[in-house]
């Protein structure tokens, strides 16, 4: 008897409908095959499966059980097929009436018949709501992802004799209330405070402006300055995900298997924070099965790498296309596949190998070929799509010592609501345009529009061009930061003293 069950399979942040076909036949030789471009994982699910129905009081059939995932030339991974054979075979061989209602089953099984917590669930749901699929039976363990979406009925499941209880009639699952997304979005847990960074007030101005647009930044200063003790503070300034926003970065959670069990759709902006060791695929994403990389996994939060320069050149290259266009797409044989990535890039850096060139208290031990070769790796197309740079100096002990102005110094949670301010001018400006959310998401063609400049402002800019020779590029992000710093000043037109702000945290760099 033939019988055919829906699942599903992910390919890249995309699901796509599977139909697994299951045939159990009396006559020929008692055999299990999995046919259909599956994977070892696949593949081993014939033990578990058959482990699995046997450990949940039921009879696996000693018949030629032939099973196809369908369509054959798309490649199947994951153990996640294990529920909908199982579910085949028992229907199969009469031993329970699945009816004819379309349904979504998906889990991996244990040998005794309890489902495992599964990636890609949260793509499942929106497949099934696209579909017009009512019912999806997943693993309770990451039910809670499916939830959020509107429209269909999710079903909890334990272990396999849960499910053949409830198709059989003896005790019905009861599907999961609908979880509102609006109530879930929360702030970033951070590790520091900007109140806890004494001195560097010109630092905290800068990540307060980057924070506001969205805009990447490079710190570079000797070591024990707190680039990175500011780097891990600025989350605590980002405003929250909106809903929009969160429902995408789940997608990219949950098809990387990094929504924690029982846990629903992502409410933290990402932080990232990769060692500089790590391999060009970890940094973008690939592999023979393209996965995301650490650049996808910090979509619309922080990628914050330390000790910038000694990435190896490779992956440093490689970052340029990704930061330009906010998406990466990579081929390989079995397909291509686009993952997003429109990120903060916080980067820092030391002046020189040893830390200390330029340092007034401390002499540099570098000679000449071992500082330029240093500043060398990195290249100029790669410093030119970072929009603001800063000098972090080391801090003055006077700076450090516990007093009034210190203790006094302006919390997290303050700045904090002026950049959320910033950001809601700038959610009422984009309305209209699809994807863009910040100002640093803003195309050259919306500048002219939706980034005017005075004529003070403009002759400034263009006074600036000229004397230090900007890019293209250079010029078109300085008019963004320039829209962000008057967002924080609640201005309609961006001013001279704006684009002069701006330029700051260029030309120094440019000259």
């Amino acid at each position: 008897m033939l019988t055919k069950i829906l699942s599903v399979a992910n390919l890249g942040l995309q699901a796509l409908e599977i139909e697994c076909e299951v045939n159990v036949a009396a006559k020929g030789f008692p055999a299990f095959t999995i046919v259909g471009l599956a994977s070892k994982a696949v593949e081993e699910a014939r033990e578990r499966v058959k482990t699995a129905i046997i450990n949940s009081d039921m009879e696996f059939p000693l018949a030629k059980i032939t099973v196809n995932l369908a369509p054959a030339d798309l490649p199947k991974d994951g153990a996640c097929y294990d529920l909908p054979i199982a579910m085949g075979i028992l229907s199969s061989s009469n031993q329970i009436d699945l009816g004819e209602e379309k349904v979504y089953f998906f889990g991996e099984l244990s040998l005794d018949g309890t489902l495992r917590h599964c990636r890609g669930v949260f793509l499942l749901a929106i497949l099934a709501k696209e579909k017009g699929v009512k019912k999806i039976f997943v693993p309770r363990l990451c039910a809670n992802e499916a939830a959020v979406v509107e429209g269909i009925e999710v079903f909890p499941v334990d272990n396999l004799k849960e499910v053949i209880a409830h198709f059989r009639g003896e005790k019905k699952i009861r599907p999961l209330k609908k979880i509102e997304s609006e109530e879930l979005l929360e702030n970033m847990r951070v590790q520091f405070d900007f109140s806890e960074i004494l001195g560097q007030n010109s630092a905290k101005r800068a990540l307060e402006i980057a924070a506001a647009g969205g805009h990447n930044v490079f710190l570079m200063g000797p070591p024990g300055s707190g680039k990175t003790m500011l780097s891990r503070a600025l989350p605590g300034i980002l405003p929250p995900l909106s809903e929009a926003e969160s429902l995408e970065v789940t997608k990219i959670y949950s098809i990387t298997g990094n929504i924690a069990p029982g846990s629903s759709i992502i409410r933290e902006r990402p932080f990232r924070s990769p060692h500089h060791t790590t391999s060009q695929i970890g940094l973008i994403g690939g592999g023979s099965n393209p996965r995301p990389g650490e650049i996808t996994l910090a979509h619309r939060g922080v990628l914050f790498i330390d000790e910038f320069p000694e990435l190896s050149r490779g992956s440093l290259e490689a970052l340029r296309q990704p930061m330009e266009d906010g998406y990466v797409s990579i081929s390989r044989a079995a397909g291509s596949v686009t993952f997003p990535c429109q990120f903060m890039l916080v980067a820092a850096a030391n002046p020189c190998p040893c830390g200390f060139l330029g340092d007034s208290k401390k002499e540099c031990r570098c000679n000449v070929h071992q500082i330029a070769n240093y500043q060398k790796k990195l290249s100029g197309p790669i410093m030119d799509r970072i929009d603001i740079h800063l000098t972090v100096p080391a801090v003055d002990v006077n700076q450090l010592m516990i007093n009034k102005e210190n203790i006094k110094s302006e919390k997290s949670e303050e700045i904090r609501k002026r950049v959320v301010a910033a950001r809601e001018i700038q959610r009422q400006r984009f309305l209209k345009i699809e994807g863009v959310y910040s100002n640093a998401d803003m195309k050259n063609k919306h500048l002219k529009e939706l980034a005017k400049l005075d004529d003070k402002a403009n002759i400034l800019l263009k006074m600036a061009v000229n004397k230090f020779n900007l890019s293209a590029r250079t010029y078109f992000r300085l008019i963004k930061v320039s829209r962000t710093i008057a967002d924080l000043d609640n201005s309609e037109i961006i001013l001279d003293k704006h684009v002069a702000e701006a330029l700051q945290y260029r030309v120094k760099h440019e000259d």
